[in-house]
């Protein structure tokens, strides 16, 4: 394709013109072995600017990252289920104002029968964690499920304070769409029909049987003594509560036995159920493509200006304030994403938002700028509240963009030099072209 550069063989994909640094931040990153393997896409204004992969998808065969591969997202999982709950709170089957009890009636338990819709989904609920165990068998049988979520006390007076559910929302936000969903469907094929399907991407909340196991890329997890060079990217308060198993932050996060093996998410048999929290697999390019359409009015998943608003627009804050007592940061939430907050700058405006995973991930969309970003490695990273290695890669995107100064972490080196003989992209769409011979790899 006229206007497409190379980079080396481990790095394959296209990037439009005035995108190259970019592909050069992203080459270097797999050259430095930050990452075994990863892909990184971009869309602006519903087209495709940046569709690169390269590494391994597994490290200890040595196998190579292709087009078509896929990975495992973790929380980055949230974010896409949540446009499940967009599509339908367009079609008017769920009110953000609505108490949750009014849909799900046996949730009106222990205190929480004035929850409702926008506090469970901003995090505010109080039901970061869960007293009851959730087994393998819960996981197969949502009719099992409710009940045991049902039951649960919550753990500060709803609405008064904030807490991200790091586990337990997606949850409670799957009983949740299959109880106003009108053919009573499932969230993994409410995503599947609702979203994926207009959308034309290939994301699963609920790994189907007919996808090839071969095309997923093994997560990797990473050596203690590495991660022990790593813990300053957290916050001190974090790590502690970490640390201590009777913590909420602990509590939230290992409300399941994947949480303590995170290399567990390889596991075929777990991927089938549909976790909608941590358990989705797919690939950057669809990621981008969702959050693309979500930046330039929903036009594919036919999402309404109150939707986007309600996607776009902060909760406000608790009465408790805003720091939030699992991650022991001041965090924005709205609709299960995060918005900009000190230290994690976001987008061009106040209206982009995102949702990163646990292993390096994320999705984000920008729409003052019609952008949809999203990056997935296959080895664990590290730093808080998201992965040094996106944010590297987001501040090379904005430089091109001429946007927010949107800096990478110094300690990851400098960013390479401009692949693109030009540093600024045209404001006029850029077209990728993914048809015929005219496709070039980056290579």
């Amino acid at each position: 394709m006229a206007g497409r550069v190379r980079v080396q063989p481990e790095v394959h994909g296209d990037v439009a013109p005035g995108f190259g640094p970019v592909a050069d931040t992203f080459r270097d990153q797999i050259s430095r072995r930050q990452t075994i393997g990863a892909a990184c896409a971009v869309q602006r204004d519903g087209q495709t600017v940046v569709d690169l992969w390269g590494g391994r998808r597994d490290a200890d065969r040595r196998l190579p990252w292709e087009r078509d591969t896929l990975v495992p997202v973790f929380s980055t999982t949230k974010g896409m289920a949540m446009m499940a709950l967009a599509v339908a709170h367009t079609r008017g089957h769920l009110d953000l104002e609505e108490r949750v009890a009014a849909y799900w009636p046996g949730f009106a338990q222990n205190g929480k029968q004035d929850v409702t819709v926008r506090q469970l989904l901003s995090h505010q609920a109080g039901l970061a964690a869960l007293d009851e165990p959730i087994s393998a068998a819960l996981l197969a049988d949502p009719d099992a499920l409710a009940p045991v979520l049902a039951r649960q006390a919550p753990l500060w007076e709803p609405g008064t304070r904030q807490g991200y559910h790091a586990v337990s929302l997606g949850f409670y936000a799957s009983e949740l769409l299959r109880r106003v969903d009108p053919l009573g469907r499932t969230i993994g094929r409410a995503f599947a029909e609702d979203v994926a399907g207009p959308l034309g991407i290939e994301f699963h909340i609920g790994l189907p049987d007919r996808v090839d196991g071969r095309r997923i890329a093994r997560f990797h997890g990473v050596h203690p003594v590495r991660g022990i060079f790593h813990l300053g990217g957290a916050p001190r308060k974090l790590l502690l509560a970490l640390c201590d198993p009777r913590s909420l932050t602990s509590r939230a996060f290992m409300a399941i036995p994947i949480a303590r093996h995170p290399e567990r998410i390889n596991d075929r048999q777990l991927l089938r159920h549909e976790l909608a929290s941590f358990g989705g697999v797919g690939n950057a390019r669809g990621i981008a493509r969702a959050y693309g359409d979500l930046a330039t009015g929903g036009r594919r998943l036919e999402l309404c200006p109150a939707t986007l608003s309600a996607l776009e627009t902060p909760a406000d804050p608790p009465p408790g304030g805003p720091r939030d007592l699992v991650l022991h940061s001041a965090i924005p939430f709205s609709f299960g994403h995060v918005h900009a907050f000190p230290g994690f700058p976001l987008g061009s405006d106040e209206r982009s938002y995102a949702m990163a995973g646990a292993g390096g991930s994320i999705g984000m969309a920008d729409p003052a700028l019609g952008i949809g970003f999203a990056y997935t490695p296959n080895r664990m990273g590290f730093g808080s509240p998201t992965d040094p290695r996106e944010v590297e890669l987001r501040a090379a995107l904005y430089r091109c963009l001429g946007g927010p100064p949107q800096r990478a972490d110094p300690r990851n080196g400098p960013v390479g030099r401009s692949m693109s003989s030009s540093s600024q992209p045209p404001r006029a769409r850029a077209s990728v072209d993914w048809r015929g011979s005219s496709r070039r790899d980056l290579r």
